[in-house]
């Protein structure tokens, strides 16, 4: 009598890369979505005027020094901490590129490198009590606040310095040269030729860089998006750019400070998500023991985030001043708040590890719209205050719903 021996079950190979249900992720999509229906919103309430080219170039020039604080912000959130500090960092660095243009004669360049010099040692100060001495960043950041508002105060006293040099007026609040002339579009009038080829080729340039990042992820066995859910984002994305730059074609071409900002997002997004520096700074603020045991050297991950958050802060700080024209003693008041707010909105998490630098421009963006919408309806600054303190407060009770909700599926 032969035993009776069962043989396990044959399991059938899985195709890699399956793509999954046509499905839009609220989680990372959530901000977008909340974007387009303020923008419809308000747009609807001003009967269009929020997307009149000159209105489009305002929201950008007006909320410019923000959204470059919050790609800071982003990174220092990321990493797990909080930064205060930033307004007065825009101040004191002001202040300083002041007197070195004003008072003291240097060459506009010159001056602009030592004053992004500046505000990388007041980084590399703060990043040195909160990484190495582990003093909370909150606390850190709390006395720099004070401690960089009076060094503005003893510099400027009660009066502003000006006038600032052309080249910085321009970098603040100048458009790109018609340098190929201007083309006809129909009804919408003539265009820059320049602009618009620029907008062609980030939209050419960010779909190559999506679709190469699909073709990796298939490669690799990982999920993706079905391709027509893929081609609509693309699609969107590119009609949306392309509007923008239309618009500003229309107007006064491309503000410098737009390009430069492209630039940063470029730059600051590749680092986050491609360099071994990036994926650090993720590890650290999302799990610091696992991060410490996987041998990511922590603090000088620390050390270097505050130090890129001053030299952002120092940046700023040159741009508000020469779109002022000054450099005043309550400039940069409130900035920190504003930064927080459009990481937040952006999708930052609470407890760090998560956010995205494109998150952190969208959430700067809605708060300029909010703040452009309600001033062309008239709306006063209390009640602006109030919109503006009920979306940040939405934002992260939504982060805090879509965890818990996270954490229950499993």
């Amino acid at each position: 009598m032969s035993a009776d021996v069962s043989t396990p079950p044959v399991t059938q190979p899985v195709a890699p890369g399956p793509p999954r249900r046509f499905r839009l992720n609220l989680r990372q999509s959530g901000i977008y979505v909340a974007f387009a229906l303020i923008v419809v919103l308000f747009t609807v309430l001003t009967d269009g005027a929020l997307l009149q080219p000159g209105n489009i170039s305002n929201i950008v020039v007006q909320n410019s020094y923000v959204l470059i604080l919050a790609i800071g912000m982003i990174l220092v959130i990321i990493s797990g901490h909080i930064d205060l500090s930033v307004g007065s960092v825009v101040a004191v660095t002001g202040a300083i590129c002041a007197v070195l243009t004003v008072q003291w004669g240097l060459p506009w360049w010159l001056a602009v490198l030592a004053t992004l010099g500046a505000g990388a040692l007041i980084g590399a100060a703060q990043g040195y009590w909160i990484a190495y001495f582990g003093i909370p960043a909150f606390i850190v950041t709390l006395g720099g606040m004070l401690v960089f508002r009076a060094l503005t105060l003893t510099v400027l006293g009660n009066q502003g310095i000006g006038p600032f040099p052309d080249e910085i007026r321009t970098l603040a609040n100048g458009f790109t040269g018609g340098y190929l002339g201007n083309v006809g579009l129909g009804p919408l009038g003539g265009a820059d030729l320049l602009s618009l080829l620029m907008g062609i080729l980030v939209v050419a340039g960010f779909a190559f860089v999506q679709w190469r990042t699909r073709r990796a992820r298939l490669g690799y066995g990982q999920t993706v998006d079905p391709f027509p859910l893929f081609a609509v984002k693309i699609l969107v994305a590119a009609a949306v750019v392309l509007f923008v730059v239309v618009q500003l074609a229309r107007f006064r071409n491309l503000p410098w400070v737009l390009v430069l900002l492209a630039v940063l997002v470029l730059a600051y997004s590749l680092m986050a998500s491609r360099s071994v520096f990036g994926r650090h700074i993720y590890a650290v603020g999302g799990n610091l023991q696992a991060a410490t045991l996987s041998g990511v050297r922590v603090k000088p991950v620390t050390f270097w985030v505050f130090v890129n958050m001053g030299v952002l802060a120092a940046l700023a700080g040159v741009i508000f001043a020469g779109r002022l024209n000054q450099a005043g003693p309550t400039a940069g008041n409130a900035f920190e708040l504003d930064a927080i707010a459009a990481a937040f909105i952006g999708g930052a998490a609470v407890q760090g590890g998560v956010g995205k630098v494109i998150g952190a421009i969208t959430g700067g963006l809605i708060m300029g719209v909010i703040n452009n919408g309600m001033s062309l309806i008239g709306a006063p600054s209390e009640r602006v205050m109030l919109v503006k303190g009920l979306v940040l407060l939405a934002a992260v009770a939504y982060d805090v719903w879509t965890k818990r909700r996270a954490g229950a599926a499993r």
